[in-house]
């Protein structure tokens, strides 16, 4: 079975002109429809996740673009928009998604995530409820996840 045009195209545009962040492919496809080892070269700068480098499996189901993909964290963050299982709570993964949305504009809208956590709405409660009550010790807490988990090898 051969890959639809649409998601040879968006691979091919992630491999030539990739986001902020340079988001690469690793490996080409671990099944027909899942980039596997998706990862940006650093966190954002000025975040408590730069210089992280941060690994991301990203899934698209066969209904993909009328659905959209499935994508969580490999690697360990402190986030309280990301999960111990790497989940991410980002609405266009969710409810606002749209056919014509791409994996180039899921991955600026993580990358913008890293860049302003939003505790209000969170899928780590412990984490939200840190960074909502004492949000520089919890800014340190998650330098100190990037630092030890987020390094290059």
């Amino acid at each position: 079975m051969s890959l639809p045009k649409r998601i040879l195209k968006e691979a091919e545009r992630l491999q030539v002109d990739a986001p902020e962040g340079s988001y690469r492919i690793l490996e080409e496809y671990a099944t027909e429809m899942m980039f596997k080892g998706l990862k940006p070269a650093q966190g954002p700068d000025g975040s408590p996740f730069e210089k992280g480098i941060f690994s991301l499996e990203l899934w698209l189901p066969s209904s993909y673009p009328m659905e959209p993909p499935r994508v969580r964290f490999l690697t360990k963050i402190y986030h309280p928009n990301i999960d111990k299982l790497g989940r991410i709570c980002l609405d266009i993964l969710k409810d606002k998604w749209s056919p014509a949305l791409q994996i180039r504009t899921v991955l600026l809208s993580i990358q913008a995530l890293l860049s302003a956590p939003n505790p209000d709405d969170p899928l780590a409660n412990d984490v939200a409820e840190h960074y909502k009550s004492d949000e520089k010790a919890a800014i340190q807490v998650s330098k100190e996840w990037t630092h030890k988990f987020a390094q290059p090898a």
